[in-house]
């Protein structure tokens, strides 16, 4: 039983890093609107135009695609701001009633990964691993 032990510790060893998630850290409150990123300002404004959309998707920890954000719960509302184009500003309103400028920044190019990858590099390891084992005991016989 016991020369077994090792095996298992050194399989194990390989496939937690792959299968853990990983916390992401944030530079900044933002919110995702049209595939663009906005960055959430203290800007307080009061020009608001007309309803565009709203907040699809929350996380503190993960990126997701769709109205993304990771201060905002979902369902918070964005709007136009009245006399600037969407291409450089939206405004965000907030819980108490009020709305906070976000200045677009980029064009936000998150893509979903799929689990797929994940599963077959765990299976890559234990075959490679398994396959290690196994010459091991072949040639120490």
């Amino acid at each position: 039983m016991g020369k077994h032990v090792i095996p298992c510790i050194i399989l194990f060893s390989f496939l937690i890093p792959t299968i853990t998630s990983f916390a992401t850290s944030w530079a900044y409150p933002f919110v995702v609107w049209d595939g663009s990123i906005y960055v959430v300002s203290d800007e307080y404004i009061t020009q608001i135009h007309k309803e565009i959309g709203e907040v699809t998707m929350y996380s503190d920890m993960e990126q997701y695609s769709g109205n993304f954000s990771n201060v905002y719960e979902k369902g918070t509302k964005y709007y136009s701001i009245e006399g600037i184009s969407t291409d450089k500003a939206i405004a965000i309103q907030e819980n108490n009633g009020k709305f906070k400028k976000a200045i677009r920044e980029a064009a936000y190019t998150y893509e979903e990964i799929s689990a797929a990858p994940t599963i077959g590099l765990m299976i890559l390891s234990l075959i490679i691993l398994t396959s290690i084992y196994f010459v091991k005991n072949r040639i120490n016989k």
